[in-house]
């Protein structure tokens, strides 16, 4: 596996810089920390058992592939597997990170559960094709996590974070109270990383962090707090700038801009409500969980939250 992967790399490597006419040791070392920075790293699942190995990466890619599904309801299925599979990750220096993302994610997995207790399956009539999922209404989703959330009590680990990140986002003319984005994203973890790349408190994307002005390699600064913060901040704003609404923008943060956009020319009216549920499953659990902890933490809802 370890030849594998780094044969793997020096490809990646090589591909990257192939337009070029010279390679050097510095090419490639950052080639190859850059893939890795953006798949999960073979390498890291080397700390577990066989058997844990593949059973962690099954379990990734399946659930990578339902979060960006329509249907919310299909990660309740992967709410049991995932309590066996996080205090494993957290035994191992290496899969920590990973196990920090998965513990952000576990509402979603519990939220999903509420939901299909909440919703009855739709009937099925012999001799036709099964009929498809039902799909909670944004409002029920909504609901759900105002009630899951409203009794929450500020975690620990946001303690340190939050009076020093607040400034960061007020300097870039965004609404300080976006900063709790990074309890729902990361648990305020900011060694936190996904399965598909992203890192930080605010799960940022190697390709989003590097527009913004961060560096991935050789030390990535998305792990780094303030810089993140900033990074994030302006992102957010971009995306309030396009979109006009904050549902909106953080539906982008989370499922990119072009799968808002194509949403938004497809769908009537111009709306969240409208598109939330063709929306990636993920987007549909994160964009209410954001809103219900900024009301809970901030007393304001995403409409009211101001720029300047």
């Amino acid at each position: 596996m370890k030849k594998l992967c780094a044969l793997l790399l020096l490809a990646s490597a090589l591909t990257a810089f192939s337009q070029t006419n010279t390679i050097t040791i510095d090419d490639l070392m950052q080639s190859a920390q850059e893939w890795a920075n953006e798949n999960l790293d073979p390498n890291v699942l080397n700390a577990l058992q066989n058997a844990d190995q593949e059973k962690v990466r099954q379990f990734f890619d399946s659930l990578q592939k339902d979060l960006q599904g329509e249907y919310v309801i299909d990660l309740a299925q992967f709410r049991d597997t995932a309590k066996t599979i996080l205090p494993l990750l957290e035994s191992y220096q290496e899969t920590a990170p990973y196990a920090a993302w998965l513990k952000a994610r576990m509402d979603y997995l519990d939220t999903a559960e509420e939901l299909r207790l909440l919703i009855p399956p739709p009937k099925r009539i012999p001799g036709q094709p099964p009929p498809p999922p039902v799909v909670p209404s944004p409002k029920q989703v909504e609901e759900v996590w105002i009630r899951k959330i409203s009794k929450r009590p500020v975690p620990e680990e946001a303690r340190p974070y939050v009076a020093k990140l607040k400034p960061i986002f007020s300097r870039e003319k965004v609404p300080s109270q976006l900063v709790w984005v990074a309890e729902v994203e990361s648990s305020f973890d900011p060694s936190a990383r996904s399965p598909v790349g992203a890192a930080g408190l605010f799960q940022l994307m190697p390709d989003t962090a590097k527009r913004f002005g961060l560096r991935t390699w050789p030390f990535d600064q998305r792990l780094d707090p303030e810089p993140s913060a900033r990074a994030a901040a302006i992102y957010l704003g971009k995306l309030h700038e396009k979109f006009g609404d904050w549902r909106l923008a953080l539906a982008a943060y989370n499922a990119g801009e072009g799968t808002v956009q194509n949403l938004l020319k497809r769908y009537k009216p111009h709306t969240y409500d409208a598109i939330a549920s063709h929306l990636p499953a993920e987007t549909q659990m994160f964009v209410p969980k954001v809103e219900a902890t900024i009301r809970r933490r901030e007393g304001i809802s995403l409409a009211e939250l101001s720029t300047r």
